[in-house]
């Protein structure tokens, strides 16, 4: 019976899924994100319209019992469902709590006195260019904590890296090998610290493309006035757009892949007390490494490890979540996708070590949950992704029915689900998931992943660590056809499917009942996500740009006349400035804030100004690293801009770069 019986079964189903819709237009004006009982209520909701939908796909939608393809088939995508489905469910309690560390730190600060606590600042390098490093260097100089030793730790043993650490000042270590990788690279720093007369009182981690800001050891160091807290992890942000922002033209209005972990994510966990490292960004008790004998090796992902290890002795992993470090984000899509295999691997590695879940050791319950809550992200879910891509195919070329619902039930039970989750996830991470676009970014990375996840499972052991490549020559347009070409084969497949069942009577199109618009929808979902995949795997040309720079006073010398102009953005290399036209080969001296008068010539004229080449001195090209990378406030998207959005999507898809 309906619960709207004179609308019929279908209207009925409507209404459900309009009453879903008209609380959710509500929920922003009742709900408060921040308070723990609303958060526990909403997504509480979620998981009780989670486990309805699990139980009506388990006992009305597949096919009868038997050694059929079609209970095969059915009960195959059954199981990567629920197990997906089980992944979403531990998401969502852990959602339910959040930590906001921010006052703790303020009230905290300079917890130490007079007595400044010593900080050593690792900055492992393998493979890195100069270009990349030097910003790094800098940063960690200018840091404001003042009792600091800024080391480079080379595994590359290059002599024009130590010839620049000794020009710049900053201590310089190499080691004959590069066993253990970075985990080995950091475990050899601390050995040689240990030999110096005064240790560090703590220990600052940065990959070598991070820059920090200028109060990233401050404030991570006012934590630490809880003698229980042995690590302080920051979040990651990125001064440049990562593969898919980038190859979608996105770069202005869609938030990086990684920014719903950083800004909601590890806040949750943190709420849990299970907030992990994360490598980089992260400072350390120097007394608390040497106590559990330094980085594990064990995983490729040394870090996830570390805080369990440090947690197995009795000291907690505590996530400030402020702005206080950026870097690179991998700019090609091979980069991309090789860091989150080999982040997955690694996880494997982790629940099958010693410290793994099921294990005997020293782990609370909670951070056994944590592993398994990453275990569960990892595996089922990219194997489920390219399951939703090709279990569709079976009915329009073999009639294998693998969802057999009529559409009023999919309305009832999966619409008011999905619907209600969407709703929930952009009240709790205003605008930082969509669906669409979400899905993109799990179906790029699925195949190399999965492989990941299994192969890590089954062999946890002699796996090699995968440096992400950053820098380097991102001028060209170039086609990942290797990547591109699984994606390309699973669309022109569907496309002729969905032809062939539309169009000819000998497939199943018109004996399927209701259940054809099930098909019918999922596969034309699948072709808009088969296609902006396609799409990023066409990697655009990339200039170097600081989103988050605000257009400024500056004034531009001339010899024969000064002038204010407007300084609209800016490189270490080049500056755009508006307010004044100049012709081209003008040359003069642009004076910046905080950068000073810098030797310049304009490159070109444009409308309402010129393109200017800059020409700074060691000094000023400092000056610029520290203004660009660390000061201020996070850099990139912090969450959707739909117009924007929208308008950059159009762009793209109609086959232009943009030239944003």
């Amino acid at each position: 019976m309906t619960a709207f019986p004179h609308l019929g079964q279908l209207g009925a189903a409507y209404i459900q899924v309009l009453l879903v819709a008209g609380i959710g237009l509500l929920l922003p004006f009742v709900a408060d994100r921040n308070r723990a009982s609303h958060r526990v209520v909403l997504y509480g909701i979620t998981i009780f319209m989670a486990l309805r939908y699990a139980f009506w796909r388990a006992t009305e939608t597949l096919a009868p019992v038997g050694l059929t393809i079609d209970f095969i088939a059915s009960g195959t995508l059954f199981v990567l469902e629920m197990l997906a489905l089980a992944g979403s469910l531990s998401a969502c309690v852990l959602m339910m709590r959040r930590r906001d560390r921010s006052p703790d730190a303020d009230a905290h600060a300079g917890w130490w006195g007079a007595h400044e606590p010593r900080v050593a600042i690792l900055i492992a390098t393998y493979n890195e260019e100069m270009e990349v490093l030097e910003r790094t260097i800098i940063g960690a100089k200018s840091l404001r904590h003042a009792n600091k030793e800024v080391i480079v730790l080379d595994d590359g043993r290059r002599d024009w890296l130590r010839d620049y650490c000794a020009a710049q000042d900053v201590r310089y270590m190499r080691r004959p090998d590069n066993k253990g990788s970075k985990a080995g690279n950091i475990n050899h720093a601390l050995e040689r610290l240990a030999e110096d007369a005064v240790p560090p009182d703590f220990v600052a981690v940065l990959d070598a493309d991070f820059v920090p800001h200028r109060g990233f050891i401050s404030r991570s160091l006012a934590l630490f006035h809880d003698p229980s807290i042995g690590l302080v992890q920051t979040p990651q942000h990125f001064f440049n757009a990562d593969p898919l922002q980038n190859n979608l033209g996105l770069t202005r209005s869609y938030p990086d892949e990684q920014r719903f972990f950083f800004d909601h994510m590890q806040a949750s966990r943190d709420g849990w007390g299970i907030a992990i490292c994360c490598g980089t960004s992260s400072v350390a008790r120097y007394s608390a490494l040497i106590e559990i004998g330094g980085m594990s090796t064990d995983s490729v992902t040394e870090d996830f490890l570390l805080s369990l290890t440090m947690q197995s002795h009795g000291y907690q992993t505590a996530y400030l979540n402020e702005p206080l470090t950026e870097g690179l984000a991998p700019e090609g899509l091979k980069e991309y996708v090789t860091q989150r295999a080999r982040w997955c691997l690694g996880l494997m590695q982790i629940a099958r070590s010693p410290l793994g879940p099921f294990r005997r050791n020293a782990l609370r319950l909670r951070d056994r949950w944590s592993v398994i809550d990453s275990v569960f992200y990892w595996l089922p879910s990219f194997i489920f992704r390219l399951a939703v891509v090709v279990f569709p195919l079976l009915y329009w070329y073999f009639n294998v029915i693998v969802v057999d619902a009529p559409l009023d039930e999919v309305l009832i039970y999966f619409a008011t689900y999905y619907l209600w989750a969407q709703i929930v996830m952009n009240l709790m991470a205003p605008l930082m998931i969509l669906p669409i676009l979400h899905d993109v970014s799990q179906l790029i990375g699925a195949i190399p992943i999965s492989r990941a996840a299994i192969v890590g499972l089954l062999k946890p052991k002699g796996h090699p660590f995968s440096v992400t490549a950053k820098g380097g020559d991102r001028s060209r347009i170039v086609v990942q056809w290797r990547m591109m070409a699984p994606f390309a084969v699973l669309l022109s497949l569907t496309i002729g499917g969905l032809i062939l069942g539309i169009f000819s009577d000998r497939f199943a199109y018109s004996d399927a009942g209701d259940g054809k618009w099930v098909v019918l929808f999922w596969t034309i979902y699948n072709l808009i996500v088969l296609s902006v995949t396609v799409i990023a795997c066409i990697e655009l040309p990339r200039r170097e740009r600081h989103v988050a720079d605000a257009p400024e006073r500056a004034r531009f010398d001339e010899g024969a006349a000064v002038h204010e102009v407007w300084l609209t953005s800016m490189t270490a290399d080049t500056a755009r400035i508006r307010g004044r036209r100049y012709p081209a080969e003008t040359r003069g001296t642009l004076e910046i804030a905080d950068v000073g008068p810098v030797e310049a010539y304009v490159i070109s004229e444009t409308r309402d100004g010129a393109r200017v080449q800059l020409l700074p001195d060691a000094v000023q090209r400092e000056a610029l690293f520290v203004r660009f990378y660390a000061d201020g406030a996070a850099p990139g998207v912090g969450n959707v801009r739909l117009s924007a959005m929208v308008s950059d999507l159009a762009r793209r898809l109609s086959f232009s770069s943009g030239g944003r």
